[in-house]
């Protein structure tokens, strides 16, 4: 399933993750999902949000500079090779590149659900729906 992923790229220093967080609080706005990069001066905070829209609002709002993107959603099984088997074999075997992927808490028994970046969401995603 496509979803609506967020990047925030910000200063790797001191209290820059708690501005983000008290912005979205202000606002009522819950993550879904959350992944942060890092390098020694920058960082990125890829989110998944209750509401996409106003959460971009809210961060510019707050002087952040902020990207949308849109991610697949993956429920894939909780065992040994269930990446392997549901994501990776298949996106390589239809030429797709998988840039980067996180996973989150699902509360499904047997179940784990990731978010992945590819370069043809459409393409990856008709291909993982077989």
């Amino acid at each position: 399933m496509k979803v609506k992923q967020i990047s925030i790229f910000i200063e790797n220093q001191p209290g820059r993750l708690v501005a983000i967080l008290e912005a979205l609080k202000a606002k009522n706005i819950s993550m879904l999902a959350l992944f942060v990069s890092d390098t020694t001066d920058f960082g990125i905070v890829r989110m998944i949000l209750s509401d996409t829209a106003l959460g971009i609002k809210t961060l510019r709002e707050a002087n952040f500079a902020v990207k949308e993107s849109v991610v697949l959603k993956q429920e894939i099984p909780d065992v040994p090779g269930g990446l392997l088997e549901t994501i990776a074999r298949p996106l390589t075997e239809a030429g797709i590149n998988l840039e980067y992927f996180y996973a989150f808490l699902d509360t499904t028994p047997g179940k784990a659900t990731i978010i992945i970046k590819v370069a043809d969401p459409d393409k990856a995603e008709e291909v993982l729906s077989r």
